[in-house]
């Protein structure tokens, strides 16, 4: 049995430390009789005291279950007057025994003399009580943090999950709007095209494990699928440009994390302006940090700061994102290019591992 069976199994245990410990104890005096040239009875005397004392504390370990669940008054209380109990015990059979064999010329005169010693045992064994108690209230301290960090875990997920699912009715509100104006100005084809694009980007978000991490050039792929319906929509007057650099394509990224940056690049730089602009999608890695920007070359924005203090559901919910994933580490950056704006998130850079 290894060590990490020997923790699951709390008998075996109890077991291995308890005799561990009476076995130190024994260790412990067989040393100091050696230093103070004791005969060989001494170490006789020794092995039963460490013997006895193995075998009266068995019962403590029930004993201190029950009072385990006390008050503290109770729990010290009746911890005390067990181990009393228990000490008188093995020193009467440790001086029986001791003037039996060690030292028979010096035989007992008093029956009070059985229990010579018996408050220096208490000691000893209100230690063993004491090291019990420790043990079991470091065992409650670490049920307690597993099932804090479980809460924890399950809280981040159930926030990722919702910061997640939350793009789905903003994306498609913004689509069906486009597919509207489609319809009404007789594209209908274009339309069909882009309701086909549209569920095929929908069916991609549906299967795709809000929790699992993706790599770079993944998220490009699922980003082609909504920047597909994008080009029916506006056609020439959305032009695209990638700067991904091959460092950066095996990086490990959250799903559709840039997907509402550029939302809002073509709401606000593409849609309104007659010719329409263009949008940079860049990612890098840098100082062990993987960088994506989404840039525009549209009008840009008065106070740009406010976008990144999380104005606009898009940045918002990639902030907050970043956040829970990253903590500090992630980082949302937004600043004007003149012309156009650029957001930049900055987050530890992760490899994906090949499977073997």
């Amino acid at each position: 049995m290894d060590l990490a069976q020997l923790k699951q199994n709390r008998n075996a245990l109890f077991w291995s430390l308890h005799v561990l410990g009476w076995s130190g104890y024994g260790v412990s005096q067989y040393v100091g009789a050696l230093l103070y040239g004791k005969p060989v009875s001494y170490v006789q005397y020794i092995a039963v005291a460490a013997t006895a004392g193995c075998i009266l504390t068995m019962p403590m370990r029930y004993i201190c279950r029950w009072l385990w669940m006390k008050q503290p008054v109770v729990t010290f209380a009746g911890s005390l007057a067990a181990a009393w109990a228990t000490a008188c015990v093995l020193r009467v059979i440790m001086n029986w025994f001791y003037h039996r064999y060690v030292e028979p010329e010096w035989p007992m005169m008093h029956w009070h003399e059985y229990l010579s010693g018996a408050l220096s045992s208490t000691y000893l064994i209100m230690c063993w009580v004491g090291l019990y108690f420790g043990v079991r209230y470091y065992e409650l301290l670490q049920s307690q943090r597993i099932a804090t960090l479980q809460a924890t875990s399950l809280a981040q997920e159930a926030q990722l999950k919702m910061l997640r699912y939350q793009l789905n009715p903003h994306f498609l509100f913004n689509t069906l709007n486009a597919i509207s104006t489609l319809i009404l100005d007789n594209r209908n084809s274009t339309a069909n095209n882009a309701v086909t694009g549209l569920s095929e980007f929908l069916r991609y978000t549906l299967d795709q494990d809000p929790m699992k991490k993706v790599t770079v050039a993944q998220e490009m792929d699922a980003l082609n699928l909504y920047l597909n319906i994008e080009k029916m929509r506006f056609g020439e007057r959305l032009r695209l440009v990638y700067a991904i650099e091959d460092a950066a394509s095996a990086m490990l990224v959250p799903s559709l994390l840039i997907q509402p940056l550029i939302e809002n690049a073509i709401k606000y730089a593409v849609s309104p302006r007659e010719p329409g602009g263009q949008i940079r999608i860049g990612a890098h890695v840098t100082g062990g940090m993987l960088q994506l920007e989404v840039a525009d070359d549209g009008p840009g924005m008065i106070d740009a700061t406010r976008l990144a203090n999380g104005r606009g559901v898009g940045i918002r919910n990639t902030r907050e994102r970043l956040q829970v994933l990253y903590g500090e580490r992630g980082t949302v950056a937004v600043t004007n290019t003149d012309p156009g704006l650029r957001v930049s998130l900055t987050f530890p850079a992760e490899r994906a591992t090949t499977p073997a």
